[in-house]
C-alpha cells in the first residue's frame, strides 16, 4: 500500500491478520462485556467463548471502542509516514464506532475520511479491502474511499439465526423487531439493507432455511465474478457444508473466505448464526 494513505478499521471487519498484515490495515477493537469484565475484540475474547457464555445466560454486553482509541491509531499512522487516512467502520446503525472515529478525527494530524459503510463481518471486510488496494495502486484517499462505497453498493449479506431472541435482546433488529413476536415460532432468514438488519423471510425448519439461504446466495451471485464469505458461530459443520456447496454451484466464484464470527457479532447473533456475504468484483 502506498505510504500516504493509511486504512484504518474496526475488529467487526474479521478480515484474517495475513490480510491485515499484507495490506498494512490497523484495526480498533470493539469490546465484550460478560459479567462485569471488559475484553477486547481479538485479543481478551474468542467468540467460542461468548457463545458458552450466551448459552449459559450469562450477561452479555458490547461496548464500542472511544475517541481515545482511534486518536492514537491515527496519530501511529502519521508517525509512520501516512499523509492522509481512510477510516472505514460498521454500520452506524449498530454501533457508535463511527461517530467515536468522527470524533478523533477533528484532531488527528493529518486529514481523515471516516466511512460509515452500512455494512459488518466481511461485507465490511471486503469493502476494507476494495479501499486498502485502491491505495496500494497509488489511488488517492478519496480515490479509495470511493472504491470502498462502490463495492459495499454491490455487496449482499443473508443470515441465517436460530432465534431472533439474541437480537432482540440488543436491540440489533431493526425493522424486524415489529415482526418479532410472529417469527418466534419460525426459523428467520435476514438480510443487511442500508445499515440495518430486516426480516427476509420465515421458514418452518431449520434445515429449509439453510437451504433456502444458500438458494438466495446462488441466486444473488448469478454468473458474475464474486467473491463470498461463510460465516458461524459455533457452527462450523454446517458453515463446512455451506461453504462446499457455494463451490460447486457459483460458477464465477474467485474468492471463498469461511470463518467464525468474532465476538460482537457473536454476542448479537447467538450461536447458530450461518451468514453468506456476495460480494461482485
Amino acid at each position: 500500500m502506498s505510504p500516504h494513505v493509511a486504512i484504518v478499521t474496526d475488529s467487526t471487519a474479521y478480515l484474517g491478520q495475513d490480510a491485515l498484515t499484507r495490506h498494512r490495515i490497523s484495526v480498533v477493537p470493539l469490546t465484550v462485556v460478560i459479567g462485569d469484565e471488559a475484553l477486547e475484540e481479538g485479543t481478551e475474547i474468542s467468540a467460542p467463548a461468548v457463545a458458552r457464555a450466551l448459552r449459559q445466560r450469562d450477561p452479555v454486553t458490547t461496548s464500542r471502542p472511544g475517541p481515545a482509541e482511534f486518536d492514537s491509531v491515527y496519530k501511529a499512522a502519521a508517525a509512520a509516514g501516512a499523509d492522509s487516512i481512510v477510516s472505514l467502520h460498521l454500520s452506524a446503525d449498530f454501533s457508535g464506532t463511527y461517530d467515536a472515529a468522527t470524533v478523533a478525527a477533528k484532531d488527528a494530524p493529518v486529514p481523515v475520511l471516516v466511512v460509515d459503510t452500512g455494512m459488518v463481518a466481511m461485507a465490511l471486510g471486503f469493502t476494507v479491502l476494495a479501499a486498502a488496494l485502491a491505495a496500494e495502486s497509488g489511488g488517492t484517499a478519496e480515490e479509495a474511499v470511493a472504491a470502498a462505497e462502490r463495492r459495499a453498493a454491490e455487496m449482499s449479506a443473508y443470515f441465517y439465526v436460530d432465534t431472533l431472541d439474541y437480537l432482540r435482546r440488543g436491540g440489533r433488529i431493526g425493522a424486524a423487531q415489529a415482526l418479532f413476536g410472529s417469527a418466534l415460532a419460525m426459523k428467520p432468514l435476514l438480510q443487511l439493507a442500508d445499515g440495518r438488519i430486516e426480516l427476509l423471510e420465515k421458514v418452518r425448519t431449520a434445515s429449509k432455511a439453510i437451504t433456502r439461504l444458500e438458494e438466495i446466495a446462488v441466486e444473488r451471485a448469478g454468473t458474475r465474478r464474486v467473491a463470498l464469505a461463510v460465516h458461524h458461530l459455533a457452527s462450523a459443520d454446517r458453515a463446512a457444508a455451506l461453504a462446499d456447496r457455494l463451490r460447486e454451484r457459483v460458477p464465477g466464484l474467485d474468492e471463498l473466505v469461511v470463518s467464525e464470527v468474532g465476538a460482537v457479532i457473536g454476542a448479537h447473533a447467538g450461536p447458530g448464526l450461518l451468514g453468506v456475504v456476495v460480494s461482485p468484483l
